[in-house]
């Protein structure tokens, strides 16, 4: 080797050893869906506020502007469906009727004068090609089609003012109550502008909002009821209407909606407040005191069962040994290894190690 060639390989060798050695991969944040769970015991006798709703409201409007020249509706009235609660003064739109059903009939007539005169031409013809002339023939057929145009477009303002004329009448879409009024007889009101709210307050809905850590055991509950904060001493029997799919961002609470009818001696006003609460299904009786958690957040480790653990403050994971109990509709239950209020993943728990950062997407706020 060349002292030149020598020198390189030193320099090379000296650069080498004095560069920074490389960073240290950043360990992997993964996302996890997370809950805190919570004792089967502890959905016993736990009431969820919420607030009544009527099942159906709308606020009442006009299609067509005009003077209020009947508005006999007064708040706290009862209306059937299809009853008459207000009326616009109807002549302006019934002379407008009247016109294009004018126009109409004129329409009619020219085209069935351009018919025969049409048809007269295909005779002729038809018994005599020199009388007339095929181009005779396609100018009638043009007039024919033409008035037949004008027929079709006035048919279709007949329907339009007719229509205009029957939405000076507004009439209840479903039986109800009258619960507000904005508007005055002799008023000029406009086009969608809201003169009454009315409410089908027969059915009365109350939206409540279940923790993470109870919404898998909310299908399966029985016998709830809702005491409301105006009537302290009685209970009205609910059923459960719907249960929401996706958790609230600020809240990570699920909505469920429930439905009942209203009591025979005294009546659920929309608006009013109240707790509702339910028994435990009969399975979850027999496990009463144990804790559940979803069978996915949980994973075998030879013959060992386990979860992940998630610290809330460090947001890393333990993975905690856990015995296992009555398999439910609710979940599996955990006889050992967990205490309510504990973090635990609930999905993808195969691609978790031990010690990892993770960032909850789904928690739940209580």
């Amino acid at each position: 080797m060349t002292k030149t060639g020598f020198g390189l390989l030193v320099s090379v060798l000296v650069l080498t050893g004095c560069a920074e050695p490389p960073p240290p991969e950043k360990s992997l944040v993964r996302p996890v869906k997370a809950m805190q769970i919570a004792a089967t015991k502890d959905f016993e006798g736990r009431s969820f506020p919420g607030t009544a709703r009527a099942t159906q409201e709308v606020e009442l409007s006009f299609r067509v502007a005009g003077p209020l020249i009947s508005f006999p509706i007064e708040v706290g009235q009862t209306v059937s469906e299809g009853e008459l609660l207000a009326q616009i003064d109807p002549r302006d739109y019934d002379v407008k009727l009247r016109n294009v059903q004018g126009q109409l009939q004129e329409a009619r007539a020219t085209f069935k004068s351009a018919t025969d005169e049409y048809n007269r031409e295909k005779r002729i013809f038809d018994k005599d090609p020199g009388a007339t002339s095929q181009r005779a023939i396609d100018r009638a057929n043009e007039r024919r089609e033409r008035s037949r145009a004008s027929v079709n477009s006035l048919e279709a303002s007949v329907a339009a003012a007719e229509d205009q004329l029957s939405y000076t009448q507004l009439k209840a879409p479903f039986a109800g109550t009258i619960v507000a009024t904005y508007a005055e007889n002799f008023e000029d009101v406009r086009s969608k502008q809201a003169v009454a709210r009315l409410v089908d307050d027969s059915r009365v809905e109350m939206i409540v909002n279940i923790p993470e850590s109870f919404i898998s055991m909310t299908p399966q509950v029985k016998n709830v009821r809702v005491r409301f904060d105006a009537f302290p001493d009685r209970q009205v029997p609910a059923e459960i209407k719907e249960i929401g799919t996706e958790a609230s961002e600020v809240t990570r609470t699920y909505p469920v909606t429930l439905i009942m009818n209203q009591p025979e001696d005294f009546k659920i006003l929309p608006g009013m407040s109240g707790g509702v609460s339910g028994d435990p299904p009969d399975e979850m009786l027999a496990v009463m005191g144990a804790l559940t958690v979803p069978v996915g957040a949980t994973f075998a480790v030879g013959e060992e069962t386990h979860v992940w653990v998630i610290d809330p403050e460090k947001r890393r994971v333990t993975k905690r040994k856990i015995s296992t109990g009555m398999l439910t509709n609710a979940g599996i239950g955990v006889t050992k290894g967990l205490n309510a209020g504990d973090w635990i993943a609930t999905a993808g728990v195969h691609f978790l190690k031990e010690g990892q950062e993770v960032r909850l997407l789904e928690s739940d706020g209580g």
